[in-house]
């Protein structure tokens, strides 16, 4: 095993919790960033330490990205033009 994935995760649970400090005007791109990377950290978790790391990063990225999570969700499946409150 490789601690490599392991230290990018730890790096990303930081810089996760460095942009939720920013004002909430410049979270998006920092934050669209993590999300968009963490579906391969949380493979390569996966691969390298088994299905369980990855059951618990998958968690903590859901726990971490509700808010967001639930606006795209509830954007994608809303009908019309209609946006969510």
């Amino acid at each position: 095993m490789t601690t490599l994935t392991f230290v990018l995760a730890c790096l990303w649970v930081i810089a996760a919790a460095l942009v939720a400090m920013l004002p909430m005007r410049w979270q998006f791109v920092p934050g669209l960033a993590l999300l968009l990377g963490a579906p391969v950290l949380i493979w390569r978790l996966g691969v390298e330490y088994g299905w369980l790391a990855a059951a618990v990063a998958l968690l903590a990225v859901l726990s971490m990205f509700r808010r967001p999570l639930q606006y795209y969700l509830k954007r994608a499946t809303s009908r019309g033009g209609e946006t969510p409150e």
